[in-house]
């Protein structure tokens, strides 16, 4: 699970590195590749904060069905102790 995270993070820095690169060697004025880059990077914020939202959620999820896995469990046990 670490390396995965580490290797979207890496993924991620080398591609705003790409595309940082690739617009100050764009021929415009430099007010509007400023106004540009800008642009992307609130873009790339939010796709990534809602990829981690996202990834919460899913988290989340994982942790309430195993919580009532456990409880099932928990109930099934007693079951058996009881007989």
């Amino acid at each position: 699970m670490k390396n995965t995270g580490k290797l979207l993070i890496g993924l991620s820095a080398m591609f705003a590195t790409g595309i940082i690169v690739g617009a100050l060697y764009a021929p415009d004025k430099g007010e509007r590749t400023r106004r540009r880059i800008s642009r992307r990077g609130r873009s790339m914020f939010n796709t990534a904060k809602d990829t981690y939202e996202e990834g919460q959620d899913a988290v989340q999820e994982i942790r309430d069905n195993l919580k009532e896995k456990i409880e099932q469990l928990n109930e099934e046990i007693d079951r058996l102790q009881r007989c």
